[in-house]
C-alpha cells in the first residue's frame, strides 16, 4: 500500500457562554462550545480538529494535572475562533459601554494557547475575534465600537444580514495576501464585527484593509513562525461563489503546520 501521512490535528479554541439560557438546561453553568461551519471549514482540508476546553482551577480539572503545554506538544496548529468582544481591560482600557466589555477570562486563555503554540513555532490562524486577539497579545488595542469611533466606516455589521454583510477589502502591496491570490488586488468577504484593530501590535505588519475606510481588516506577525488573523468568516464562504475563496489561506496554515510536524 503507497505510504499516507497522518492527518493533522488541529486545536479550535472554544466559544464561551458564561450564563447560558434555563431553556437550554444548563442551568448556572459555563457553556464551551464551537460553531459547526468552522471546524468543518478545516475538516474539508483534510485535518482533524479538536476543541480544547480551558483548564482551570474552578473545575474538576487542576493546573497539575494538564497544563496548556500538553495540548501544544498533542497538535498541531491553532485556529482562535470567533465569538464575544475582546475585554477592553485586556489591552489596559475599559468598557465604554457595558454591552462591551468583553470576555477577559476567555482572553486570557487564548492568549495563554497562542503564546504555547507560537513559542513551539506551531502555526497560528485567528478568525474575526482571533485576529483582534492577536493583535492584542502583541500589545495593541481595539476600536471598541465602530460606527461610533470611526464615523467614516462603512456598515461593518448588520444584525438582520448578518453573514450575508459583505464588503470590499484592499490587499496590502507585498502581503502574504497579495501572494495568495496572483494577479488580484482585492476581494469581497463577510463583515460581522462591530470592533476592530486600532493600535497596531508589535511585530505584526497589516495584511488588508476596507477598501472604502481604510479599516484594518487582516494581519500577520513578522516573528519566524505562522500567525495570521482575518477579521472576516472564511468558513461562511463556500459555496457563494461573490465571496473571496480563502482556501489559499487555510492550505498556507496547515502547510506551515505540516512542515512543523517533519522537522
Amino acid at each position: 500500500m503507497p505510504y499516507s501521512r497522518p492527518p493533522l490535528k488541529i486545536g479550535l479554541s472554544p466559544r464561551f457562554l458564561h450564563n447560558s439560557p434555563p431553556e437550554l438546561g444548563f442551568r448556572g453553568k459555563t457553556l464551551q462550545y464551537l460553531e459547526q461551519s468552522i471546524a468543518h471549514w478545516v475538516m474539508t482540508h483534510g485535518a482533524l480538529v479538536f476543541m480544547l476546553p480551558s483548564i482551570e482551577t474552578g473545575g474538576l480539572i487542576r493546573r497539575g494535572n494538564l497544563s496548556v503545554e500538553d495540548y501544544v506538544e498533542a497538535l498541531d496548529g491553532l485556529v482562535l475562533q470567533g465569538g464575544a468582544d475582546v475585554s477592553p481591560r485586556s489591552y489596559g482600557d475599559h468598557p465604554l459601554r457595558p454591552e462591551w466589555q468583553g470576555d477577559s477570562v476567555r482572553d486570557r486563555y487564548e492568549m495563554e494557547l497562542m503564546a504555547g503554540f507560537v513559542d513551539v513555532g506551531k502555526p497560528v490562524l485567528g478568525i474575526c475575534r482571533g485576529a483582534q486577539l492577536i493583535n492584542v497579545a502583541y500589545g495593541g488595542t481595539l476600536w471598541q465600537d465602530i460606527p461610533s469611533m470611526v464615523p467614516q466606516a462603512l456598515r461593518h455589521h448588520d444584525p438582520e444580514l448578518y453573514d450575508r454583510n459583505a464588503h470590499v477589502l484592499l490587499f496590502e502591496p507585498g502581503s502574504l495576501l497579495e501572494g495568495f491570490f496572483p494577479g488580484r488586488r482585492s476581494g469581497l468577504v463577510s463583515s460581522i464585527h462591530h470592533q476592530a484593530v486600532r493600535k497596531l501590535g508589535a511585530g505584526l505588519s497589516i495584511e488588508a484593509r476596507g477598501e472604502s475606510d481604510g479599516v484594518i481588516e487582516a494581519i500577520r506577525w513578522d516573528g519566524p513562525s505562522f500567525v495570521y488573523g482575518m477579521q472576516w468568516h472564511p468558513e461562511f464562504h463556500p459555496g457563494r461563489g461573490d465571496l473571496l475563496d480563502c482556501s489559499p489561506i487555510l492550505e498556507a496554515f496547515l502547510r506551515e503546520a505540516r512542515r512543523r510536524t517533519a522537522a
